[in-house]
């Protein structure tokens, strides 16, 4: 995990960052996409990142209503194709910006719909913080599980909607959104299969945070493969192991999905070796985790 004790101001290092507290979600998030890497409160790397064209896709903003809210969402698709596999992408806590769009453009070059709601448009932007504790504070810690489960099933549903097929729906997330990744497995039947980059599986135990990736794993509904870094710091392979043991025991009472499930283990690699953005980046784990994680798909009927 990150370090949340960390309170060194990278303000300097956001070109572009957004001040506005007025600023609707909406415009936030067009906001971040335009700048590239302004909704983070991590140093960014000198080089380069990964920067995948918008040629052949549809891409762009849009909103969804739950109860009465409208999240934001990025999205990007094959364009003039419909019928498509679909693919939800869930961000780290800095939430959606242009690195989580840009793996939304990687899948849809691979032919699917991917979808990247900003899970926290309730709480606050993660824009506005250039601090990693206090974001955490004040938005992160504040969101609840469920919520993020509703939010995600309207998801599906806008996907249905708009070119996708709900019977082949896959989803990926990175660190905050690994540990998502873990849960919408387990508790949504919406999903035929999913790959997490790095999330947490243990945890304790409050009011928005009820069960954590170990606490269901015998509910586990659609097989998941899990990416994680033998150098992370934060995530102890201790903690794998027990997710191994919990998955091996529900496998052992007759659940598919668990049996199915797998792990990798990059054992040279950090947290978040596939934030390409970021100094974690390690290319070759990210781009052997980025190919399994389409062979995944394909083999559990997502493609």
């Amino acid at each position: 995990m990150l370090d949340t004790n960390q309170t060194q101001d990278f303000s300097s290092l956001l070109p572009g960052q957004s001040s506005e507290a007025g600023a609707s979600r909406r415009t936030a998030l067009k906001v971040a996409l335009g700048v590239g890497y302004a909704a983070t409160a991590m140093p960014i790397m000198a080089q380069t990142a990964i920067q995948t064209s918008s040629d052949g896709l549809r891409a762009g903003e849009a909103v969804y209503d739950v109860e009465g809210f409208s999240v934001p969402f990025y999205f990007a698709a094959p364009a003039g194709k419909t019928n498509l596999p679909v693919v939800l992408v869930i961000q780290e806590i800095f939430g959606v910006h242009e690195y989580i769009a840009d793996t939304c453009r990687r899948f849809a070059k691979a032919g699917y719909l991917a979808i990247a709601p900003e899970m926290f448009a309730r709480q606050g932007d993660p824009s506005s913080y250039t601090q990693v504790a206090k974001l955490m504070s004040e938005v992160v810690s504040k969101v609840p599980d469920e919520q993020v489960m509703k939010d995600l099933d309207a998801a599906v549903a806008w996907a249905g909607e708009n070119g996708g097929n709900l019977k082949k729906v896959g989803i990926t997330g990175f660190c905050w959104g690994g540990r998502i990744t873990w849960l919408y497995a387990q508790q949504s039947k919406n999903v035929k299969a999913g790959v997490a980059w790095y999330g947490r599986l243990v945890g304790t135990a409050s009011e928005l945070t009820p069960k954590h990736p170990l606490d269901l794993a015998a509910q586990i509904k659609a097989p998941v493969l899990g990416l994680y870094g033998g150098q992370d710091g934060g995530i102890p392979l201790t903690t794998v192991n027990q997710m191994k043991d919990a998955l091996a025991q529900a496998a052992a009472q007759g659940n598919r999905a668990a049996k199915a499930s797998e792990f990798v283990v990059y054992k040279d690699a950090p947290h978040a070796f596939h934030a390409d953005y970021r100094p974690s980046y390690r290319q070759a784990p990210a781009e052997d985790g980025f190919a399994r994680a389409l062979a995944w798909f394909k083999s559990h009927g997502v493609a």
